[in-house]
């Protein structure tokens, strides 16, 4: 029981708003040492994952790349296209966006999307675009807004898509804490349990972004 001491450095840590990478690192340290490792096994285990998880190099190559596209105009030419087309909204345009989050997300490929690789650059200008061919130039207010709304579609679209996927950690720590109390329990079986909770996400989620844009549209015409 005392190795759970890490979940509460981490629950803890962020209600207090520390650094989360710190945080992690706390954690992983009280994990560690409460499960009978010395500190340099636990640093040790650290640097190990570290070094074998292929997505660390990629995220290196990544957050590069975006931040060299947006200074090249990649937001403006966002919106720009997304302007062209008239009979787009962004409740539409967003529901759509949680779908393809939802369903990549249930295949495991979490990383292809997220905050940075696509709401940033892409997604959040593209729904700011879709207000302004309806509405014209947006206040502060409402353009936060809309990037709000964006930021949230792919946080909820990653959370409940990703618990289908059968080999997500919290499905395999799942899996093995209810194995080591004697409960046998197939990842797949967990991973189909999932899938209501994420259709009823999907529609909870894609309700609001509709009412997000019934009122965004009756502000115009205003």
């Amino acid at each position: 029981m005392l190795t759970l001491l890490g979940v509460a450095v981490v629950v803890l840590g962020f209600a207090a708003r520390f650094n989360p990478l710190l945080v992690v690192v706390a954690a992983a340290l009280v994990t560690g040492l409460t499960g009978g490792l010395s500190p340099i096994e636990v640093l040790a285990a650290l640097g190990k994952a570290f070094n074998e998880n292929r997505y660390v190099s990629a995220a290196l190559l990544v957050l590069p790349l975006v931040g060299v596209l947006e200074r090249a105009g990649l937001q403006e030419r966002a919106r720009t296209l997304i302007t062209r087309f008239r009979g787009v909204s962004v409740g539409p345009f967003l529901i759509g966006y949680l779908a393809f989050r939802q369903i990549t997300s249930a295949l495991g490929l979490t990383s292809i999307a997220g905050q940075a690789q696509s709401i940033r650059p892409l997604v959040a200008p593209m729904a700011e675009g879709a207000v302004e061919s309806r509405s014209g130039t947006l206040s502060d207010e409402t353009r936060e807004a809309v990037r709000a709304q964006a930021a949230a579609t792919d946080n909820i679209g990653l959370f409940f898509g990703e618990d289908i996927f059968i080999a997500i950690g919290s499905i395999l720590l799942m899996v093995g804490f209810l194995a080591a109390n004697g409960v046998a329990l197939d990842p797949i079986q967990l991973s189909i349990w999932a899938i209501p909770t994420a259709l009823v996400a999907f529609v909870i989620h894609g309700f609001r972004l509709w009412r997000f844009d019934r009122r965004l549209r009756a502000e115009a015409q205003a």
